[in-house]
């Protein structure tokens, strides 16, 4: 194939660094991005384009963004939105700060990297627009409401783009993984931290237990896979002349999207339920 262009946003570690690798290797020009100086740094080390993006932060993303065109001559083929993080907690102990800290970064900038992008593609008549989604925005688990609304958010968003652009030549694929290895689960950990006040919390016992699970080495849940997984959905939906409008990952995701279509509510709860406790035991 030609050589194309991607930009990659959240690639200091786990997916966004995985795939990042695995497309300048199947000869992409990728743009990796990371919002810390001294990732963005390690990844030029690491042979790899890298400009700066903090998703928090819109001038960021504007510089950013212009700087990955014009390393690409303003045009981008691809754009993989993969930078993210969970803010774990129970709905009653979600502040107004820590809801809005969890869109800031999931939805409204991813939102503003897409928008900026999309004039190039537009131009150019072609893209691939791709969201790193989550099993969590098929269904709902406990102690994750931030988390679940921001990615119940991301489908409602992009499922309209996905609209919004047909016949363009630019498509929209969900990526929709479950449990992946990255260090996903120590970021929860620190916005748990910095949100969350346990003590005071009828929750405190769950959380003891959440504690502890965040803070155990090794797989998070049955069916971890690595974030090699994630990466052949990617390319697919990049490389594909027919990409999908969803890639699930993972056994996890595969088996809640279809309890989902057929389950009633009711008996799905109680799956739900079951596997929450099993996480908080």
């Amino acid at each position: 194939m030609s050589r194309r262009s991607v930009l990659i946003t959240g690639c200091s570690s786990g997916i966004g660094h995985h795939c990042a690798h695995a497309l300048a290797a199947r000869g992409w020009q990728v743009i990796a991005s990371a919002r810390r100086e001294y990732d963005v740094a390690r990844l030029r080390e690491e042979g790899l384009q890298a400009v700066r993006i903090d998703l928090d932060d819109d001038r960021s993303i504007r510089e950013g963004v212009e700087a990955a065109l014009a390393l690409t001559g303003g045009r981008l083929y691809g754009l993989f939105n993969n930078a993210g993080y969970g803010q774990p907690g129970a709905v009653e102990d979600l502040s107004r700060d820590a809801m809005r800290a969890q869109f800031e970064t999931n939805v409204f900038g991813t939102l503003e990297v897409t928008r900026r992008v999309l004039p190039a593609m537009r131009a150019a008549g072609e893209g691939r627009i791709l969201v790193n989604g989550s099993v969590l925005g098929l269904i709902a688990l406990p102690m994750r409401g931030a988390y679940n609304a921001s990615k119940f958010a991301l489908e409602g968003l992009f499922d309209t783009l996905r609209l919004e652009l047909h016949g363009s030549g630019i498509h929209v694929a969900l990526i929709e993984p479950g449990p992946i290895e990255s260090r996903f689960r120590e970021n929860a950990r620190r916005r748990f931290h910095r949100w969350i006040d346990a003590e005071k919390s009828p929750w405190r016992d769950v959380y003891a237990a959440m504690e502890r699970r965040l803070a155990k080495p090794g797989p998070a849940a049955p069916f971890t896979l690595g974030p090699e997984a994630v990466a052949r959905k990617v390319i697919h939906a990049l490389e594909s002349p027919r990409p999908r409008a969803r890639y699930p990952v993972t056994f996890p995701a595969h088996l809640f999207a279809t309890l989902r279509r057929l389950l009633p509510t009711a008996l799905l709860d109680r799956v739900l339920l079951a596997v929450s406790r099993g996480e908080h035991s």
